[in-house]
């Protein structure tokens, strides 16, 4: 075992309560990385990077929730206008 890898391993003991054996059995699974194994002990997930999208396709999204949000609008305010012109129909009788 080299020098670094043992460093690294030491690290480990220290931050987790993994034993020798264990830590060094985890580092070899994460290639390395103490960091990946510290955080792994801690539960913390990794972060999914965004998904990158074209300015277009962007764009059109945009437009996309626009258009829907201003078609729930005007539906909502037809319905409210027809409810109240059955309740005005309904009190004229």
């Amino acid at each position: 075992m080299d020098q670094e890898t043992l460093e690294k391993v030491n690290i480990i003991l220290r931050q987790t309560n993994y034993d020798h054996p264990i830590a060094l059995e985890k580092l070899q699974n994460a290639n390395g990385d103490h960091i990946q194994v510290i955080k792994q002990y801690m539960g913390i997930a990794e972060k999914k990077a965004p998904e990158i999208k074209s300015v277009n396709q962007e764009i059109y999204r945009q437009l996309r929730y626009k258009m829907d949000s201003s078609i729930r609008d005007y539906n909502k305010k037809q319905q409210e206008k027809l409810t109240q012109e059955i309740a005005n129909n309904n009190n004229n009788k």
